[in-house]
């Protein structure tokens, strides 16, 4: 090892000799160069008068050159240019699309492995399996579905209610433009970071139907409840002629506000679950067997994964690597461990011990109820909505579920549900022209438009809940056999096991 170090600092010290000449040799060349982009054309000798048949393009200014960096620099709108000069930054600006990138990445990891493995540990161990299978077959379906009209029927045409077909297949969605989601990033990478948005928002819904719904099911499910659920939603929030896009729309019939999903992602997958567990009807032996997690190992390193990966969620809606995004990604931590810490705490005294899944549940009740939120609050506000985030959705899970009597099996209902629409409502409470200035358009009037949009989502998620459950049940059935069921799905539905017994 010493020796290596002696040899790694002599190699250090050569190249160290040899480059800094070399490169305050290159920094002189380049201080020479002409400005003008066309520098070595004009260096040349000109052509023969008949033969410059056509008028060069006009050359791009300093002044152009420095604006078109400037608006990269603070993640703003392309300069206008004269007619006829191009942008020497034509695609996608490095930076910003990188971000974007370890973006949607993040947000993939949150559904594979991390929901996975926050659902899979949950479970009984016989059920394991069939978790893990339906979070993957989930992405694996939702995928090609985005590719093929998804995307379109989210984010096409000028309908306040639902896009057209005009990008279906992706036309037109190309790697070197940019504008589809924002200024500097590709359009191909907005398309692929709303799709992992598409994938993780159904696989939420796992959670309630957990241990009791075919595989056929939950995937038939899935494809309907996305054409009547999740797209129309995703192009009324997020579209920039949608009915509930305040920021974006200046005709929205709603001008409402949600930063990276608590409409379109926590509360369109909460209420959906609570219906569905409830017409589902509850796990054979619900009640009358110890149904405890089979692994709290796996429920903690899952929840850690989905802490980590909510940045690219809630941060990685700012769509660039600027101030916006780090007021994001300051707002999810905050908001995450204080509502880990209030609902430990209200456990501690409630139950007297803090368990590991109610600091894991806090945990991602705060994630959820920011989420709306995030780019739109101060660090202060952050915390307050960490403590609400603590409180209400424990009890939610605490007394409601008990009191009620519905079986959502891991809580989708107490912390999606619940946690969506409580952060959807303090999103009105607390956004701050300050942090952002889209608030500003919009603050007056913002706590009903809030609560009109909340009431719009539940309206289309309850209704098509019920009648996808219908629809589904009729045509290949809901629920495995009770033998199926006391089996295990892990066998029922795949004929393999996560344990060897």
């Amino acid at each position: 090892m010493l020796i290596a170090h002696q040899n790694q600092n002599q190699t250090m010290s050569n190249i160290k000799h040899r480059t800094i000449p070399r490169l305050l040799m290159a920094l002189g060349v380049f201080a020479l160069l002409p400005l003008s982009s066309n520098a070595q054309t004009e260096a040349a000798p000109a052509p023969p008068a008949e033969v410059a048949t056509t008028e060069a393009a006009p050359a791009l200014t300093l002044e152009d050159r420095i604006a078109d960096i400037e608006a990269y620099m603070n993640n703003g709108a392309r300069t206008e240019k004269p007619e006829g000069v191009e942008s020497n930054v034509k695609g996608p600006g490095p930076g910003h699309n990188a971000w974007q990138m370890v973006s949607t990445a993040l947000v993939l990891f949150m559904t594979l492995p991390g929901l996975a493995l926050f659902y899979g540990g949950l479970v009984r161990s016989k059920n394991v399996l069939s978790v893990l299978a339906q979070c993957l077959g989930i992405a694996c379906v939702v995928t090609p579905l985005w590719w093929l009209c998804g995307y379109s029927l989210s984010f096409g045409g000028s309908n306040p209610f639902i896009g057209d077909l005009s990008f279906a297949m992706f036309k037109d969605v190309l790697p070197g433009n940019t504008g589809a989601g924002y200024h500097w990033i590709s359009d191909s990478m907005w398309a692929m970071f709303q799709l992992t948005f598409a994938i993780i928002t159904p696989a939420l819904i796992v959670g309630a139907i957990a241990e009791r719904m075919k595989f056929s099911a939950v995937l038939l499910f899935v494809v309907l409840w996305m054409f009547a659920v999740y797209f129309p939603l995703c192009h009324m929030v997020w579209s920039t002629s949608g009915f509930m896009c305040g920021p974006l729309n200046p005709n929205a019939g709603i001008k409402a506000l949600d930063f990276a999903g608590g409409t379109v992602v926590h509360m369109s997958s909460g209420w959906s679950a609570l219906i569905l567990c409830i017409m589902l009807g509850k796990r054979t032996g619900y009640g009358k067997e110890k149904m405890q997690p089979h692994s709290m190992v796996l429920c903690m390193v899952g929840t850690g994964m989905l802490w980590v990966g909510w940045y690219g969620f809630n941060a990685g809606s700012a769509l660039g690597a600027d101030a916006l995004a780090s007021n994001a990604f300051t707002t999810t931590t905050l908001a995450a461990a204080t509502a880990g810490a209030i609902w430990a705490g209200i456990e501690w005294l409630h139950r007297g011990k803090p368990s590991v899944l109610g600091i894991c549940s806090g945990i991602v009740a705060g994630l959820v109820v920011i989420t709306p939120a995030c780019g739109f609050v101060t660090s202060g506000s952050a915390v307050l909505m960490g403590v609400l985030a603590g409180v209400v959705p424990y009890f939610a899970v605490a007394f409601l579920k008990q009191k009620l009597g519905y079986d959502d099996a891991l809580d989708t209902f107490g912390i999606h549900g619940v946690g969506g629409t409580l952060g959807a409502i303090l999103t009105g409470v607390f956004a701050d022209p300050a942090v952002n200035s889209a608030v500003e358009g919009v603050k007056e009037g913002l706590l009903l438009a809030q609560f009109k949009a909340i009431g719009v989502t539940m309206i289309i998620s309850i209704a098509a809940t019920v009648i996808i459950t219908l629809i589904v049940k009729m045509v290949i059935g809901l629920r495995p056999t009770a033998e199926d069921e006391r089996t295990g799905l892990d066998l029922a539905d795949h004929g393999e096991q996560g344990y060897e017994h």
